[in-house]
């Protein structure tokens, strides 16, 4: 067992649990069902449907409870208690509380509970959901700890791969629970709980780097994105042709074996270099070991220390960066006082919230221009995709740039963000066959979001409370999701349709360009507005992204 207890091991335990937490990705396949066994209206789905966005985004408990038992780790390591702590325990609760939403919502949906009211059935969706917090804070943090100096590429990888569940999940009920969401839902229950508690032991933090690291990250990411071309062409022939069963199942297990084999091969081969060089150092007794322990990231080389008993009102004047100092490791409450954490916040809210606002009616924005369901389903599959590509490729990017350019981080939020406003615009314009394009932009752009903050915070306020101040600044996402979705895209588009100016029919009450033409327009600004925000947070930590650069070059 000692074998499988590395960093190469933890992150093939990380990523598989990534792949298989989607579930939420997926509630269009067991949303119909839900609706009509439990005599639900569309108002009433949609209030159910929120609270899977709140749970997914209210993780600060699992990130307060990860910096719990990790904390002080080496402290702890005395004595038999080291047991009892460490990111398994997150892991674990994650399981069980994916278990418990998902269990009974089955459970009311084939009538082995009586149909519980609506609240319940909130609470229901929003624990299922909340789980993936604590999986995806476990397993991400774990990832940031164990390659500090690859923070980017790492978190592009993981963040990745769960952007990545959605498709697999689907192709899933595709070859095993066509037409049957109830078992669907049962699978959701008991496959991602199973997996994890499998898994959970192996995800740990080994403090050690070693200089092929990056390498062997790249072989990762090569097998990352041979995945995501396979599942190009699934989408592609599922759409042009009618596959049989056999085919299905033979392109299921095709893609079992990509996701099984590659990393895990990877994995093993990284190990054994790791330890051929460790053996040739010892053996050399070289005082330039290239496999270092080091406990603390290269990049928190740049912080200062923090004065025992500091307090916001003591230290007001260091909260900001332009003569002020960034902290090593602040906590939660020292975070929130600075104005680099609500600058984030807001940049955060109008990136992620118009990007969220546009995945989730994608759909009817399709069927007022006209769109088959048959491409529009498309479009939903590709925005998988396309998320996937920007929380891979803004990790791996912003890594390179900032080692050969000095190129800080904000500013790729600022690109991306500036990116997605043109989205936006696009799929306001209505030019033929513009979702296809704008989709692009947007899935890309809202993916970039998410390992870009993640690598930001880790650099900005430290690791120890990675997971807490993450969790805290992503509640930006539910936010802005409420305001552009709800109040900018429902409220203009059932003004449009009730004017009598929609012309449309039942199913579609608004159809032509101008049903959403002015709200993407304003969400465009919002997006824009949120680049020029980043500009700000790039411009007030440039002098902490010099001193990082230059670290990393001695």
């Amino acid at each position: 067992m000692e074998g499988l207890n590395s960093k190469w091991i933890a992150t093939v335990a990380s990523i598989w649990i990534q792949c298989s937490i989607g579930g939420s990705f997926t509630f269009s396949i067991y949303s119909p069902i839900l609706k009509s066994t439990q005599n639900y209206d569309q108002s009433t789905l949609s209030s159910v449907s929120l609270f899977k966005e709140i749970g997914g985004c209210t993780g600060v408990l699992a990130g307060l409870f990860y910096s719990f038992v990790t904390l002080d780790r080496h402290r702890r390591n005395a004595g038999r208690i080291r047991c009892f702590y460490g990111p398994w325990v997150v892991l674990f609760t994650g399981a069980i509380l994916s278990f418990v939403g998902y269990f009974f919502m089955w459970a009311s949906v084939v009538g082995l509970i009586h149909r519980p009211p609506v609240a319940l059935m909130c609470l229901f969706m929003f624990t299922a959901v909340h789980s993936t917090t604590f999986s995806i804070t476990a397993s991400l943090v774990t990832g940031v700890r164990n390659f500090p100096a690859h923070v980017g590429t790492i978190a592009g990888l993981l963040e990745g791969y769960l952007g990545l569940s959605g498709a697999i999940l689907i192709q899933v009920y595709n070859t095993l629970f066509q037409g049957n969401p109830s078992n669907y839902l049962l699978f959701l229950a008991v496959f991602p709980t199973s997996m994890t508690l499998l898994l959970m032991y192996f995800v740990r933090i080994h403090d050690t780097n070693s200089e092929d690291d990056k390498k062997h990250l790249n072989a990762v990411s090569v097998a990352a994105l041979i995945m995501v071309a396979y599942f190009m062409i699934l989408i592609i022939s599922d759409n042009i042709f009618t596959m049989a069963s056999w085919v299905r199942i033979v392109t299921f297990v095709f893609l079992l074996i990509l996701l099984i084999a590659t990393p895990l091969g990877i994995a093993f081969k990284a190990q054994m270099d790791d330890t051929k060089r460790l053996s040739l150092t010892f053996s050399s007794e070289r005082s330039n070991s290239s496999l270092v322990h080091d406990p603390e990231p290269p990049i928190l080389a740049a912080y200062h220390k923090l004065p025992p008993g500091d307090t916001c009102q003591e230290n007001d004047h260091d909260s900001t960066f332009e003569g002020d100092h960034l902290k090593k490791d602040m906590n939660l409450q020292q975070a929130i006082c600075t104005i680099n954490f609500w600058l984030l916040f807001i940049a955060m809210v109008c990136g992620l919230g118009t990007g969220m606002a546009t995945i989730d009616n994608i759909s009817q924005v399709g069927g007022s221009l006209g769109y088959t369901t048959i491409e529009i389903n498309s479009l939903v599959a590709l925005l998988c995709i396309w998320n996937f590509l920007g929380r891979f490729i803004s990790g791996y990017v912003s890594d390179i740039f900032l080692r050969s350019k000095g190129l800080a981080r904000p500013l790729f939020i600022a690109i991306t963000q500036a990116a997605l406003s043109v989205g936006h615009i696009i799929i306001a314009s209505g030019f033929p066959k513009n979702l296809y394009v704008g989709t692009i932009l947007v899935g890309a752009c809202y993916g970039s979001q998410w390992p870009l903050l993640t690598t930001i915070i880790s650099e900005i306020f430290g690791v120890t409370h990675l997971g807490t101040i993450f969790n805290t600044i992503v509640i930006a996402s539910p936010i802005g999701s409420y305001i552009f979705s709800v109040r900018v895209v429902g409220y203009i588009y059932d003004k449009v349709a009730a004017s009598g100016g929609g012309g449309g029919d039942q199913d579609n009450p608004c159809f032509g360009t101008h049903c959403f033409m002015t709200s993407f327009l304003i969400m465009a600004f919002f997006a824009l507005c949120g680049s020029l925000v980043a500009l700000l947070f790039l411009f007030r930590t440039r002098k902490f992204y010099e001193q990082v650069v230059i670290t990393r070059l001695r």
